[in-house]
């Protein structure tokens, strides 16, 4: 059976690469750029202008979609890119979406261009599975707790994060990949649910840190919507690592 990773230079589609291989499967890559490691097949493709995607789903079975841009050209990779692939991958045994816990409530442009996906997969004829998860604990340490300010964390300390482990959210992907395809499955979320004050507090512990931790509230809908717990789920609290080791082991 062939799998194909899109996104292979991202961060998950890098993370999912390294799981493939002590997998079974016949693995081709695709993205715009080249990836470091060039173990496997790769195949130029561009969801902005659709230049290589035909070569890139040629002969595949499984799809991976981890190709995500939340910045730039959000829109046109997100929706119209993926439309572009959808048409083209219309003889594969199954697709697999990685998709965000809370784009359905939270009021944030990149997460409502995901949830507009995810309909556009539902109502295709392609097999499909779609998968939500919380976010990467690498992405909020990155975000929020990167850069002290006057040996301060100046967060908005209340808010809620779920954070799981990306090398987890991987191989749960490579594992839904051996099953028949589910529609809408259960979201895969991180072991705890903690303010980021808490991890802020966790980073500044085990790091021996003199920096401080500042809180600030902030305005509107969207810092309402992290307040509420609106990007966790308490019911999937599915990986095992938790925020504290990650920062232990990295």
């Amino acid at each position: 059976m062939k799998i194909l990773v899109t996104g292979s230079t991202g961060q998950l589609g890098k993370t999912i690469t390294n799981h493939l291989k002590d997998s079974e499967y016949e693995v081709k890559l695709t993205s715009r750029r080249k990836p470091e490691d060039m173990s496997y097949e790769w195949v130029y493709s561009d969801l902005l202008t659709g230049d290589g995607l035909e070569e890139a789903v040629r002969d595949v079975d499984v799809i991976i979609h981890a190709a995500t841009s939340p910045v730039k050209n959000s829109e046109l990779i997100e929706v119209s890119g993926l439309e572009r692939l959808l048409s083209r991958a219309q003889n594969i045994q199954h697709f697999i979406y990685p998709s965000i816990v809370g784009i359905d409530q939270i009021p944030y442009k990149y997460y409502k261009l995901k949830y507009k996906a995810e309909a556009l997969l539902e109502n295709s004829s392609v097999p499909h599975t779609i998968v939500r998860a919380t976010q990467f604990h690498g992405f909020v340490e990155k975000l929020f707790l990167s850069k002290p300010l006057f040996k301060r964390y100046v967060i908005p300390g209340s808010i809620k994060f779920q954070s799981v482990d990306v090398k987890e959210f991987a191989k749960h992907l490579l594992e839904l990949s051996k099953e028949e395809p589910q529609g809408r499955t259960d979201d895969f979320g991180g072991p705890d649910i903690v303010t980021l004050s808490e991890m802020a507090e966790m980073k500044i512990k085990i790091n021996n840190e003199k920096n401080k931790v500042m809180n600030v509230s902030l305005p509107g809908k969207l810092y309402k919507s992290f307040l509420e717990g609106e990007n966790t789920n308490s019911s999937q609290k599915t990986g095992k690592t938790t925020f504290e080791e990650y920062l232990r082991n990295n």
